[in-house]
Formats: C-alpha cells, structure tokens, sequence
C-alpha cells in the first residue's frame, strides 16, 4: 500500500508497484538485459542515490554520486526484503525531498552525477524512473503510453538528463574520420528535438520546428528512442533519412 503522502510525491509509485507485484521476480522485460527483479534492484537504488545525495547536501557535507554498483547489496536480499527495501527507500527520498522543499530554493543546485541539477530533480527524476522501467515491464499498455506523453517527460529527459543518455551509443560510434550526426526527433504540434554529435560531443535540445524530421512519431515513441527503446509496433515512427543516417541515430540513442 502506497500513502497518501508517498503518492502526492511519487505519483506514478502505485501503478509501477502493481506491474512488478503482477509478475515472477523473474520474468524477462523490454529491457533485455534485466528480469523483473533486476528493475526492482534498480529502482531501490536509485531512490536511495538520490535521497542519499540530497541528504547530504541539505546537512551541508555534499557527497558524489555512486555508480551503479550501488545496486549490488540488494542483489543479495531475499524477493520480500528487497520489495520491502523497495518501499522504505521510496519513503525515505520522499521525506528528504519534502525537507528539501521546505528548506532550500527550487533554484538551489546540487551536483547529481557530475553535472548541477537543481533541487526539485531528485523526486521529479524518480518519478522519471518509475515511468520508463514501468514501460520495461508492460510494454505499450494505456498507462505507461499516457505516462511517456506527458510533456514534463520529454522536458526532464532533454534538460535534466540529456547527455548521459549519449554515453554508450557514441563510444559505440567511429569518429575518426570526421563524420557528424545531426537529427531532429519530432512530434507534430511541439518543438523538435534536435540532436548533434561529433568527436567532440554531444548535444540534445528543444527547438522550433524546422526543415524536415530525421524521425517523426509520436510523444510516447520520442520519449522511449531517447532513451535506448523501442516500441513493439515500429509503425509509429516514420522516417525518411535513409539508412545509414537513421542506423547512426539509433546507435548514438542507445540509452545507458
């Protein structure tokens, strides 16, 4: 059971607990990687990171952010303890953030692996979370659809996220030989996401629309590609670049 606190905080808790309860720990997911359980790790971890690292910043001793070898102690619990760890870390970033929200500005920065995030993105990131490992465990049922719609998803993936998610697609690229990916990920009636990548870096941000889309689908599909996964029908996203530069695309947008 979810309360009514928790909820207010976390939102998208609920449904996210009801897809994992309705599976074998053990079931494989979208993600192809994980099992349910591997999700369930996952989550407990990130919700203990960022309650950790925001604690730490609100007792005023700042501390980095772990990697994810952060998850391993809860590889070692039984199913129960770690659904039971699961909640109680959920809990306990939302009474930090609720700390947080009565003692420091929204505009307060606070350094989140590697780079400033501003105070409101640590419950806002989990609820990111919730969405899109939800989606690893249903697919393209109505929830995680509408959920991966809603505009703060795409905005929080571009401007809180942005870089990390080009981490292992561009070292999966070859540079050497100069070559420049530029795209535009549209959604008709919103901004373009527009992406550029050389060997020098990488960018992703919103802007007008402009000259044709590289991929065009919609708000669900764009938010799933940025980060590294696909809808099981490809008949909703549409392009016409061709091959090797949708090929490049889909590489560099291979998620963590």
């Amino acid at each position: 059971m979810v309360s009514t606190r928790v909820k207010d905080v976390l939102p998208e808790l609920e449904v996210f607990a009801h897809a994992v309860q309705a599976r074998r720990p053990d079931d494989g997911t979208w993600c192809e990687a994980w099992t349910v359980r591997d999700v369930l790790i996952h989550q407990t971890a990130n919700a203990e990171e960022l309650a950790r690292v925001l604690a730490a910043h609100l007792a005023g001793e700042p501390v980095a952010t772990r990697g994810f070898d952060r998850e391993n102690p809860y590889r070692t619990l039984s199913d129960a303890q770690l659904w039971s760890a699961f909640h109680a870390r959920c809990e306990q970033l939302v009474d930090i953030t609720e700390a947080a929200a009565q003692d420091l500005s929204p505009d307060t920065a606070v350094m989140w692996t590697g780079r400033s995030v501003k105070a409101p993105f640590f419950a806002e990131h989990m609820r990111e979370e919730l969405v899109l490992h939800r989606w690893d465990l249903t697919g393209d049922d109505g929830i995680a659809v509408r959920a991966l719609t809603e505009p703060w998803m795409t905005e929080h993936s571009v401007n809180e996220v942005g870089q990390p998610l080009f981490r292992r697609g561009s070292a999966g690229l070859d540079w050497a030989g100069g070559e420049r990916i530029e795209a535009r990920l549209r959604v008709p009636g919103t901004d373009d996401i527009l992406i550029t990548a050389d060997a020098d870096g990488n960018n992703m941000r919103l802007v007008p629309q402009e000259g044709p889309a590289t991929i065009e689908s919609d708000a669900a599909v764009r938010t799933l590609l940025i980060w590294g996964r696909r809808p099981a029908d490809p008949s909703r996203w549409h392009s016409d670049a061709g091959p090797e530069a949708l090929r490049a695309v889909r590489t560099l947008l291979s998620g963590y």
